[in-house]
């Protein structure tokens, strides 16, 4: 998310867009996709037209000519525009689209420490693992320097099965260890005295996401149980390590008050499959019904690998793009 400060990260702005705009290509940003429009009206055969609008300045619209499309803006952004699009310009879509949503069935616990010769923003972004069991596994986390605005979402590590139960448990905290609370907060480099804690499981559970007729997503349990932010051994073990280092565990107040989990790690929605009705895209990334249209982002994963899905993702997107010819080979781009 924030790069790496010794230029080792393998970051987008430093590798894949600047190679790729050294081959020509043009970024547009600040743009959203509205809609993909097959030129022949039927499986794109003969290219598409993209037509978008402007983010930051609204008024501002244009379209594109390609020949080949490739949805690559994560599950937030890939599988709402598909759902749109089946509705609308590209009904051949899979009855699939939205189905097999899944996350890392993760809890994200932050445990600010009091000792000021501590600083966990140092070293390696996640350098280590903790296997608890056959399913599940912590990991520490760590921010770069001047990551603090994160601290006006943390609240008092609490559970309970319902909004007053945790509502009670917060103001019980406050008064219970008033200072610590305050000293958390207004902790003088949150980065540097917060250490993040990624508790993460490969339980298979998924989820389905719908768009309603206003637009808005919606999200449905489709499989297993629910997400939760309430996992016991990820508080234990919280817990256990703000005693080791004289710290106070936190969360993000959205769990603890609304007990809606948090994932860094969304995945599905667009899925492979052998046919339509198994999935939306195939094993080389090709969706189903159109031509030289792709998905290549996290939707496309269909299984919770139960890690941090970037190099699966850059993996599997590497291969689709290596089995697309040259251009000077290509019949699509004659």
């Amino acid at each position: 998310m924030l790069g790496c400060r010794h230029n080792a990260k393998n970051t987008l702005d430093k590798n894949y867009l600047y190679l790729a705009q050294q081959e020509g290509a043009v970024i547009q940003a600040e743009s959203k996709v509205r809609a993909v429009i097959p030129l022949d009206g039927g499986e794109g055969k003969s290219g598409y037209r993209i037509e978008w609008r402007g983010t930051t300045r609204p008024y501002k619209k244009g379209s594109v000519t390609a020949k080949g499309v490739v949805f690559a803006g994560g599950v937030v952004g890939t599988v709402p525009l598909l759902l749109k699009l089946r509705r609308t310009h590209l009904p051949r879509l899979s009855p699939l689209v939205g189905h097999h949503v899944r996350t890392n069935s993760e809890s994200l616990i932050g445990v600010t420490t009091f000792d000021r010769t501590k600083d966990f923003s140092k070293g390696v972004a996640i350098g280590s693992i903790l296997n608890t069991d056959e399913h599940s596994h912590l990991e520490p986390v760590r921010y770069p320097e001047g990551s603090g605005f994160w601290r006006v979402f943390m609240s008092p590590l609490v559970y309970g099965d319902n909004l007053f139960q945790r509502l009670a448990g917060i103001l019980w905290d406050y008064v219970r260890h008033p200072i610590q609370n305050l000293r958390a907060y207004f902790v003088d480099n949150w980065a540097k005295r917060t250490q993040i804690l990624l508790f993460m499981q490969t339980l298979d559970s998924t989820l389905h996401l719908t768009r309603n007729k206003l637009g808005f997503m919606q999200s449905h349990i489709e499989k297993g149980k629910a997400p939760t932010s309430f996992i016991p051994e990820a508080k234990t073990l919280a817990e256990h390590f703000a005693r080791i280092v004289n710290g106070k565990p936190t969360s993000l107040i959205t769990e603890t008050i609304l007990g809606i989990p948090t994932t860094a790690h969304i995945l599905g929605g667009a899925v492979m499959g052998r046919n339509p009705n198994e999935g939306v895209i195939d094993k080389d990334n090709r969706v189903f019904g159109y031509q030289n249209m792709y998905v290549c982002d996290g939707s496309m994963i269909s299984a919770n690998p139960g890690v941090n899905p970037s190099l699966t993702i850059v993996a599997l997107s590497e291969r689709a793009m290596s089995k697309i010819p040259p251009r000077e080979e290509n019949p699509a781009f004659k």
